[in-house]
């Protein structure tokens, strides 16, 4: 039982070193893949837009965040509700919505489990960059980094008009929820 223990333990630690030496360098992640959905709602309904092409970095050496989403990817599963919402971002002219800011809290690379996380900086959507506080986890993986957020804006604050189905505005307000995994950039 103590050896079970001992071995165990040695596991752990070289675990815990082998975390280590991934970070020492001051390791940048980075996904092409990452999940994004907001929530919209209108009295009595709401629908979810959806895509897994969000892309990212998180830079531990500096810690910076930078992460952007391509607004032609996202998917509500209505093809009118769509063109609609792309039609209310504009985005043949404002194509992008992004994330770029640093980490305020620090994060132990070292530690097991998601840790909480808030990163402040510049949220970028209609042509127009706002500061924001976003709340979420961050955890090390034996595949990079896995950050999971959510958080709220009001599109008026971007100047985007919600949209009316017949005589129903949509909420201003929009959930936002992203989960991804960045995994090791290759020097």
């Amino acid at each position: 039982m103590m050896i079970r223990r001992a071995a165990s333990l040695v596991l752990l630690l070289a675990a815990a070193m082998a975390g280590l030496s991934r970070f020492a360098s001051g390791q940048a992640f980075m996904t092409e893949s990452g999940y994004i959905e907001f929530n919209s709602k209108v009295p009595l309904h709401s629908f979810t837009g959806r895509s897994d092409q969000l892309v990212g970095i998180i830079n531990l050496a500096d810690s910076t965040v930078d992460f952007y989403i391509d607004l032609e990817t996202l998917r509500t599963g209505i093809g009118k509700r769509d063109k609609d919402m792309r039609k209310t971002l504009n985005v043949e002219e404002f194509p992008f919505a992004e994330f770029f800011g640093k980490l305020i809290t620090g994060f132990a690379p070292v530690l097991v489990g998601p840790q909480q996380i808030t990163v402040g900086g510049l949220f970028k959507l209609h042509g127009i960059g706002l500061p924001i506080q976003i709340e979420g986890t961050l955890e090390n993986t034996a595949d990079g980094l896995r950050v999971r957020a959510e958080f709220s804006l009001n599109i008026e604050d971007y100047d985007i008009v919600p949209p009316k189905i017949l005589f129903i505005r949509v909420d201003e307000i929009q959930r936002i929820r992203i989960n991804a995994l960045l995994t090791p950039i290759s020097h």
